[in-house]
């Protein structure tokens, strides 16, 4: 598996730019909280910094790669993510929300990969039942030490793709 990790601020409304590294230490991705202008983030604080969710996360070189943000309409919420170098869109969903156990699932129409999510161990990313990739926050010395691993047999190998829905679904959340 590929290692990635990287330390969060303790406070999620953080706009600052944060370093992901590989496991030989050199960054790899930065990723970013972003506001679309300053009516937005106002609101966001109303809202607890939960409603106007956006992460941007470039590659090494600063050039977006991945933009993930939070939809809400209609009592229905769901997050929508578009790879910048592929010009691809993926939904991020929870399912079997009436039934109280929701699940996070990742699709762009032809790929599924569902997400196990855990708040305080390892949250799976699940391709076809079989362990893609994994994420954890640990919070420590007032700051969040993250860990992403992906597997070599994951059919996306995009590390900014894992750390934008990190990041919005598992990290902030609902």
């Amino acid at each position: 598996m590929k290692t990635y990790t990287y330390t969060h601020p303790k406070e999620i409304e953080s706009v600052s730019e944060v370093p992901i590294f590989n496991d030989n230490g050199q960054i790899t991705a930065i990723s970013k909280r972003i506001y679309d202008n300053r009516l937005k983030r106002a609101l966001d604080q109303f809202f607890d910094y939960r409603y106007f969710l956006k992460y941007e996360v470039s590659d090494k070189s600063s050039e977006k790669s991945f933009t993930i943000k939070k939809i809400i309409r209609r009592g229905k919420l769901w997050y929508e993510g578009f790879d910048h170098k592929i010009g691809k869109k993926y939904i991020i969903t929870y399912e079997n929300w009436k039934m109280g156990i929701p699940e996070l699932t990742i699709t762009d129409g032809i790929i599924k990969i569902q997400i196990n999510k855990q708040m305080e161990e390892w949250s799976e990313f699940l391709f076809e039942g079989t362990l893609a990739a994994r994420w954890k926050a640990e919070f420590l010395n007032d700051q969040f030490y993250m860990t992403l691993q992906i597997d070599e047999n994951s059919p996306i190998q995009n590390v900014e793709f894992y750390i934008a829905i990190s990041q919005a679904a598992l990290f902030v959340g609902a």
